[in-house]
Parts: C-alpha cells; sequence; structure tokens
C-alpha cells in the first residue's frame, strides 16, 4: 500500500547524478535509491525485481514552502550549501508525516527523521480484528502454481517467481506478488490491495501494460499472478548506460510510457506512481518491449474530478498533487521528470531531504544551462519543458505529447485523446461570443498544433468531413474497457448533449478541442493571441458592457471592477487584454462575487 516506507527512512541522497554512488564511486546508483526494501504501490515490492525504492502515501498538503520569504531554493541539480537559520524552519514533510501515522493508525508524533515501520496499528476506533480480509478471491492458488525463487521484496509482502502446475497457464511461468495480510493493519490498506486487483483486471489490451492473470488469497496471503518480465528495470538500464541515453534511445522508451499512460487515462485511470523502477523489459534484449507495474497507488477518475490525496515518490510527484488537487496531468509530470533523466542523467528536482525535494518541486525550476543540455536538441528540451509546467493546465497531455515534434512519427497511430472530450464539451455549452473568441484562436494556431488536432479528427471517422455526437460516442466506445466502465467515462458524453442537433466541421472542431492554457505555454504565444484578436475584431468582436461581461462569465456585481480594463472606453468593444482574459475565464475566490 501506499504508506510503506524505507527502513533508512525515506531519502537518503548524496549526489543528483544517476551515474553517481551513494557512498560508493566504484559502484553505479541512482542517488536516493535506498538499498533497504521498500513497498511499491501494492505493498510487495517491485514487481519482478529485487531493487526497491521509496513510495509514499501522503494526505496533507506541504505548502507553504519553508522557505523565508525573498529566499531562493537551492539549484534542483546540485547539493546546496547549508543556510544557518535563528530557528529551524518548518518542514513540509511534517504534515505529510502526521497524516502517513494516521494512516498506518498510529498515536506516535511523528519525527523529523526515519519513519519505523515495525508497529501497525489500525484506523482510528477501528482494530486489526474488525476488518474484513476476505477479498473473494480463488482459494486454491496451491493447487494451480508452483512457487520458485523470490525476485522481489517489500513492506508487505514480496514477489516471486512461479509456474503453473494445471489450466491454461500450465508449464508457464508467471510472477507472483503475495501480500502479507498480517500488514494489512487499516482498512485503506486493504481497500488499496482491492483497488489495484480491480484496475488490473479492468485494463487489458494495450502492449505496454503488464498483463494480469488471476487474483487469488488464503488465511495469511493474497496472490496476484501477473506475467512474468525478465528483463530487468528501466532504472536499471539507465544506470548500466552510465546515467544518459541518446536522443533517439530516449524517444524508444518515452514513446512506450506515453502510450500505455494514453491508453490508461483514456480509461479514466490514474498511475500516480510513474518511474523507472516501474517499467520492466519483457527480455534482456535491447529492443525488449517495456512493461508499465505496480497499480498499486493508481486509481479510477472520473473526467471531470480532481483528486486530494497525496500519494507518489517523491522526486516524481508534481506540484498539483502536493497541492492536493489533480488528475491525469500529473502523470505528465512524472513522465517529464523521467524524460530529463533519460537525457542528462540527473534529477530535475533535488534536495537532500523530503522537505528539500517538496520545495524544489514547489518553486524550483529545471536546468537547462549545464552540461549535456547545451547539446541537447532544441525540440528535446522543449518536450521536456511542456511536460515539467508547474501549471498542469499547460501541460500537454499523452496523446499530444505523441505528436510533438521531438517525437513525431507519421507511420505511429496516435491515441485517442480523452482531453478532446473534455475540451467540446465545453465548447458546446459555452456562450455564442466565447465560441466566437475560440473560433478566431483556433485559426491563428501554427501547424503544429494542427497535426495533432487532424489526427484526433480522423479518429472520430467524420462522415462527409463531419462529425456529430454519434462519432464521439463510437469512437469512445471502441476504446472502451471494463476501467472506462468504472470510472464512468461515457458519463461526459451526456454533457455533449448539445452536439446531438448538429454537425461540426473541422474547423468548428479546432476552435471546440484547443485548450488557451496549452497554447498560452508555447514560445510563440504572443504572435498567435495578436493574430487571434485580430481575426475576432473582424469576425466577433461586439459592442459589450460590463453587467454582459460578468454574465457571460458567471459572476456577480462585485466583480465588476476587474473588467474596467477589458473593454475599450473607445468603442465598447473587448480590448486585447479582455480577448485573452475572457478565453481563460477568471477564478474568483470571495463567495460572494459568484451569482447563485
Amino acid at each position: 500500500m501506499g504508506q510503506c516506507c524505507t527502513k533508512s527512512g525515506s531519502v537518503s541522497v548524496v549526489n543528483n547524478d544517476v551515474g553517481a554512488a551513494d557512498g560508493d564511486k566504484s559502484k553505479p546508483s541512482l542517488a536516493g535509491r535506498s538499498p533497504a526494501p521498500a513497498g511499491s504501490g501494492s505493498g510487495s515490492g517491485d514487481t519482478h525485481s529485487g531493487k526497491n525504492t521509496p513510495v509514499y502515501s501522503f494526505s496533507a498538503s506541504p505548502y507553504p514552502s519553508s522557505l523565508p520569504a525573498g529566499v531562493a531554493p537551492s539549484p534542483a541539480r546540485t547539493p546546496g550549501r547549508k543556510l544557518r537559520w535563528p530557528l529551524p524552519p518548518p518542514s513540509p514533510a511534517k504534515p505529510i508525516m502526521a497524516a502517513l501515522f494516521r494512516r498506518q493508525g498510529r498515536a506516535d508524533k511523528p519525527k523529523e527523521g526515519p519513519i519505523p515501520e515495525e508497529r501497525h496499528g489500525g484506523d482510528e476506533g477501528e482494530r486489526e480484528s474488525g476488518l474484513d480480509k476476505n477479498f473473494g478471491y480463488g482459494k486454491n492458488f496451491g493447487a494451480k502454481f508452483e512457487i520458485g525463487k523470490e525476485v522481489g521484496r517489500g513492506h508487505f509482502g514480496h514477489t516471486c517467481w512461479a509456474k503453473g502446475k494445471k489450466g491454461e497457464l500450465k508449464g508457464q511461468p508467471v510472477a507472483v506478488k503475495i501480500i502479507s495480510k498480517a500488514k494489512m493493519t487499516t482498512a485503506i490498506a486493504v481497500e488499496d490491495v482491492r483497488r489495484e486487483v480491480k484496475i488490473l483486471k479492468a485494463l487489458s489490451g494495450h502492449k505496454n501494460l503488464i498483463k494480469f492473470h488471476d487474483a487469488f488469497e488464503d488465511v495469511n496471503n493474497v496472490y496476484i499472478v501477473m506475467e512474468l518480465c525478465e528483463g530487468g528495470e528501466l532504472l536499471d538500464r539507465i544506470l548500466s548506460r552510465g546515467g544518459r541515453y541518446t536522443e533517439e534511445d530516449a524517444k524508444t522508451i518515452v514513446v512506450q510510457i506515453l502510450s500505455v499512460v494514453s491508453f490508461c487515462h483514456l480509461q479514466g485511470v490514474v498511475h500516480r506512481d510513474l518511474k523507472p523502477e516501474n517499467f520492466l523489459f519483457t527480455t534482456r534484449d535491447e529492443d525488449a518491449t517495456m512493461k508499465v507495474i505496480d497499480f498499486g497507488l493508481s486509481d479510477f477518475v472520473r473526467p471531470d474530478q480532481r483528486l486530494n490525496d497525496i500519494v507518489g515518490s517523491a522526486y516524481y510527484v508534481s506540484p498539483e498533487v502536493l497541492h492536493r488537487s489533480y488528475s491525469l496531468e500529473a502523470d505528465l509530470w512524472s513522465i517529464g521528470v523521467i524524460t530529463y533523466i533519460l537525457l542528462c542523467g540527473s534529477r530535475p528536482f533535488w534536495a537532500r531531504t523530503e522537505s528539500g525535494i517538496f520545495r524544489s518541486v514547489i518553486r524550483a525550476d529545471p536546468n537547462f544551462d549545464d552540461t549535456p543540455w547545451p547539446t541537447v536538441s532544441p525540440e528535446a528540451k522543449d518536450f521536456v519543458k511542456r511536460l515539467l509546467n508547474k501549471d498542469h493546465r499547460k501541460r500537454m497531455t499523452a496523446a499530444q505529447a505523441l505528436t510533438h515534434p521531438w517525437l513525431r512519427d507519421e507511420s505511429r497511430a496516435v491515441p485517442l485523446d480523452i482531453s478532446i472530450y473534455k475540451l467540446v464539451k465545453s465548447y458546446v455549452r459555452a456562450s455564442p461570443l466565447k465560441r466566437a473568441a475560440l473560433k478566431a484562436l483556433s485559426k491563428a494556431i501554427t501547424e503544429d498544433e494542427l497535426i495533432y488536432l487532424r489526427a484526433q479528427f480522423r479518429l472520430l471517422d467524420p462522415k462527409h468531413g463531419f462529425v456529430t455526437l454519434e462519432n464521439f460516442r463510437t469512437a469512445l466506445m471502441r476504446n472502451s474497457t471494463d476501467a472506462m466502465r468504472e470510472s464512468r467515462v461515457p458519463d461526459i458524453l451526456n454533457l455533449m448533449e448539445p452536439l446531438s442537433s448538429k454537425k461540426m466541421d473541422f474547423e468548428e472542431f479546432c476552435a471546440a478541442a484547443i485548450s488557451t492554457y496549452q497554447l498560452e505555454a508555447l514560445e510563440g504565444w504572443e504572435k498567435i493571441a495578436s493574430t487571434a484578436f485580430a481575426i475576432f475584431e473582424n469576425e466577433g468582436n461586439r459592442v459589450i458592457s460590463v453587467e454582459e461581461l460578468a454574465q457571460e462569465m458567471n459572476l456577480g456585481p462585485t466583480a465588476y471592477p476587474l473588467f474596467n480594463d477589458w473593454i475599450r472606453n473607445s468603442d465598447g468593444k473587448l480590448s486585447f487584454l479582455g480577448y485573452t482574459k475572457f478565453l481563460h475565464g477568471v477564478t474568483i475566490r470571495s463567495s460572494n462575487t459568484r451569482r447563485r
């Protein structure tokens, strides 16, 4: 489960370079990788691997930063010089550790040091003896499989090689994740195992997804039977190369990651613990297929849902996870961290402690100046920057990333993107003025953005150049699994009902499927915005009052002062500032400004 931590503490870091050793220069090691066993998302360690790294399940925000006002964080790429404070600054890890102890059912007061593993209690007001640890899985594991050597160990159990004794898997080697029921001391721990099995069972049909065979249980353990991957972790291959991949080799890895993640996201599953340790190769061959594993921290998420539990691994956790409001975009941040490591051999966000890592993630910018970045292609740097954008709204989706100039390959199919559905849903329910503003913006976008939009439009299988609600429905159902139904992704079609009585051509689809926030992250945003405004002036700008503009944005009279600079005094139409602000919408934190 997510509450697993290393026996030596959560993080032990000496050097930020992937190829540097932790206390041993003769042996390559990923900085911060603890030699002590750590739990995987489901509590049994890295599936099929004997190497484990810290995994966390956090339930409280570390924000605000512990740095004093005006003091910038240390560079992410190297250890910063320690500063002396009159009093120790508050640690962002403290509320996380307090919540962690509560999750484990412990009454101890959390300390700054290592988190002990040995003692476990039940949830508050609930004893272990009161937990229902019957999962309803088959009870005949021993009759079907012969257990072999252990290949991985974690906080809640271990992973073993096994061979089928009868049935479809007779004589076939498999991996068995064995999770101890004795260590399931809280209701959350039990539910985490149920959810992992549910997700593994529901997801199917992607070549880069670990194959689930079956789940069993007895009095002592839960047994999760999966395909056996014998090629080792992605982390091991990074280390074997001295910590850095060539761009071409990195592309091969990143494409596989994005492909399977886009599949999971379309099904409404967010992984929440993407890192090199959770990708395994099927064989030792250089060109072996890579599989994503360990769905113990994963969850189902509805199209417009925001999650708030803080889970993941410290070096790969996104800012919005630490702020306790996130969705699928958090996985893209983790992929950005992995890509950064592949290209330069160092972590983009680094510190000696958990508190420092969190501060770095929230406040620091990745280093793109030092070696080897000057020799890395501009396309690769742009790719990483667009994934490591701290504003999750500006981040590329997994499907978009596959069409980025760095990875673009016309021979490779682009997956259907669930974000298209979210954007079109908002567009068809928007006012005529908002749709006019978006149409103007769509006419100013670059060819690079159009490539992605054309691919998505083709996936909807347009008839005579038009798509309807039925096209969106058919495309979604064509990709449906049990996971999609569990996460209620098809419910978004009900919110797209205004599209049922009309047809949408490619030009209007572009207007509906673009994100202002993502375009704003482009280097050429200023040119795009000015071109779009010129088009809007000719085709859609009209006289509008402050009252009408507030109504357009669903705001009350107290918000009127916000719009003073949005409307030109000369003709009463939206100014350039007003146009760009109108595209975004505004967030009003005071509840009395909201129209009821």
